[in-house]
């Protein structure tokens, strides 16, 4: 069905004063998508309605329009489910990845462009000791080159630009919101995760001002003399432990000692890696689940974090436990804990009976292949 002029059906909006306020009859937008959304979306309204009592379609404004700087992405591990992991139960961790800034900003300038040269010359001009670093910023550098392997290229310049804005500001709205997401879900601890040990004014930066964070905002104390803190006895949250962790070494750590990570927060990028890395070892982006979210304005928009998959379209074979879940997440942000806590109870009977659409299927011994639709009708069953 197409979204253009869809009017909204009966139902109360969704408000929010202080905290969010959610009628009894909320209308709650969505988008089907393409490829395998319908057939995902249908097993998951169908999971939504028998949970939340049924929900309303109309069109939604995305990332950028919300300002959602929140993707907030948290991976879990439902028993049974294949994973490369001896001990995936031991996974339990709620990425909060920076939405808006960083590489992801897309400030770029492709190759051989004049827009490209003009921050190449600017650079030479104001920057020329920072200049130097570019590798083959000037004709006479990749001409050297060429020449030195005897390959027959040209001369030109040909370097693509890319800007990493990382701010301040944009740093404490992330960090606060983690934080204040472990307070308020009893967590143990928050990682800042950074390549700050070689981008230091950018993500060095983000790790020192997360910090500032948690000692200006929340009265956190050093430990044995810094930089991790603690949020002490008396305060909300004490025993929080905020910490810190270079990226690389990270997705290491993430492997070997998963139960020492609970709550992180990271860039753009790096939070990419790391949350499909997540995924892979409690069963893959088909079940992971990805809010985007404004703590300050209230503002979410919850989705599956996979691609289209265009091959299976109305095949109703596709795993819907991405959208499900993060359904389930909506419904917990909306403080409708009921309902989201009835479709982890029917997810995790429907995975437990290995009666699971082909991606679990053929990785479970005495599994039975059912298709999306089914699926969906065997989490409703385990309710």
């Amino acid at each position: 069905m197409p979204y253009k002029d869809v009017a909204p059906p009966a139902g109360e909006k969704i408000t929010r004063t202080d905290t969010l306020n959610v009628p009894d009859q909320p209308v709650i937008p969505f988008i089907r998508g393409d490829g395998t959304g319908p057939d995902i979306w249908a097993a998951s309204e169908r999971v939504f309605d028998a949970a939340g009592g049924g929900i309303r379609s109309l069109n939604v404004a995305l990332r950028q329009l919300l300002d959602l700087f929140v993707c907030l992405r948290p991976i879990q591990y439902f028993n049974g489910v294949p994973s490369p992991l001896k001990h995936p139960e031991k996974v339990n961790m709620v990425i909060f990845r920076e939405n808006t800034e960083d590489i992801y900003a897309g400030i770029e300038f492709a190759a051989g462009t004049p827009d490209a040269q003009k921050v190449l010359d600017f650079l030479k001009k104001e920057f020329p000791q920072q200049f130097e670093k570019i590798r083959f910023g000037t004709k006479q550098k990749a001409s050297d080159f060429w020449k030195k392997v005897g390959a027959p290229e040209r001369d030109d310049v040909c370097v693509g630009i890319g800007i990493k804005p990382v701010s301040r500001s944009g740093t404490v709205r992330l960090v606060h919101s983690a934080i204040s997401y472990a307070i308020a879900n009893r967590r143990k601890s928050v990682t800042l995760v950074h390549k700050g040990n070689i981008m230091k004014f950018t993500e060095g930066a983000f790790r020192d001002w997360g910090y500032e964070v948690a000692k200006q905002y929340f009265g956190a104390k050093e430990i044995g003399g810094g930089p991790w803190c603690e949020i002490p006895m008396g305060k909300p949250g004490a025993g929080i432990v905020i910490n810190d962790a270079i990226a690389d070494n990270a997705l290491q750590q993430f492997l070997l000692r998963p139960a020492d990570y609970d709550v992180i927060a990271t860039l753009n990028l790096n939070g990419d890696y790391l949350s499909d890395a997540l995924a892979a070892q409690v069963g893959g982006i088909g079940i992971a689940p990805g809010g985007n979210i404004n703590y300050i304005t209230g503002h979410a928009v919850f989705e599956a974090t996979h691609g289209t998959a265009p091959k299976y379209t109305n095949q109703d074979k596709v795993n819907p436990g991405s959208v499900i879940l993060s359904g389930e997440m909506m419904f917990r942000y909306m403080g409708w804990t009921e309902a989201a806590e009835l479709i982890l109870k029917g997810l995790k009977g429907a995975i437990a009976s290995k009666r699971v659409t082909y991606d679990f299927a053929r990785l479970m011994e005495g599994a039975t292949e059912i298709k999306c639709s089914q699926f969906g009708d065997n989490v409703i069953a385990h309710m």
